[in-house]
């Protein structure tokens, strides 16, 4: 019998390799895990900082097709793990029925989710004051990432992460967000009454600046209307950095622990 298979999806402004220790401990549990980038993604982070041309201008749409032809190659649906708007393109996926079951952890805002705090706007900000970022990737200065992801752990740590892990990100995927409520055919838009899909584990870090709980708590109120399991589990300290930080294994734990009890 094979492992099942587990496909990590990073967010905005982080490289895929930050799933690295991720990839380890899933492998170590049994599953086969791995973690493809965005489309256009380079290899390394080096490579993405000196080719930001090259992540520009992919939307959500792009990025849900390019996890789509990922999964139409496996033997089986897999398990989707995403961060940000990861777990948005995971929930997309799932409601889609490409994936057996999904972990979305702090994911960005899906279309019909209204509360947008304030300290989600400021985060996003570096995107949103140039219009002209839809089609450019921008990138995060150390402080702007330390209030978008590090604000809960200390100065120190958010710069070695910021210095280790950050890279451009595609402004694209915020403005279609943002826009999301005000377009019949917005790309943020998931099944969430689909009753035959796989279970989902929304995940949410009580200090998110990025995606504050009201936004996730909001996500989780859109599946109301279907009969799959959608379950939720915050972790009260922790923000947006809780993928990479210090803590990241409490985090993973608590996923392959939902995962085991769902049967996979």
């Amino acid at each position: 019998m094979s492992a099942n298979p587990v496909l990590f999806i990073h967010g905005l402004w982080l490289h895929a390799r930050s799933w690295d220790a991720w990839i380890d401990l899933f492998d170590a549990a049994g599953y086969d895990a791995a973690a493809p980038g965005w489309p256009g993604d380079p290899d390394t982070v080096e490579k993405a900082r000196e080719l930001p041309e090259a992540i520009a201008d992919h939307g959500i749409d792009d990025v849900v097709q390019h996890y789509a032809e990922i999964i139409h190659a496996l033997p089986t649906k897999p398990i989707l793990i995403g961060h940000s708007f990861g777990g948005m393109i995971a929930q997309r996926l799932l409601g889609e029925d490409l994936a057996a079951a999904a972990v979305a952890i702090d994911a960005a805002q899906i279309k019909g989710v209204l509360p947008l705090p304030l300290s989600a706007l400021r985060a996003t900000l570096p995107v949103f004051r140039n219009p002209a970022n839809r089609h450019r990737a921008v990138s995060l200065t150390a402080e702007q990432f330390r209030f978008a992801f590090g604000n809960a752990i200390p100065a120190e740590e958010s710069d070695a992460l910021f210095k280790r892990w950050a890279i451009p990100a595609p402004g694209k995927p915020l403005f279609e967000a943002a826009a999301a409520n005000f377009n019949p055919h917005s790309s943020a838009e998931v099944d969430t009454r689909n009753s035959g899909r796989g279970p989902l584990l929304l995940v949410m870090g009580g200090r998110d600046h990025t995606v504050p709980e009201a936004v996730t708590r909001a996500t989780l109120k859109q599946y109301r209307h279907s009969e799959a399991t959608t379950d939720i589990l915050e972790f009260e300290d922790r923000a947006h950095s809780l993928t990479i930080d210090h803590g990241w294994r409490d985090v993973a734990d608590a996923s392959l622990s939902w995962l085991r009890t769902r049967g996979f």
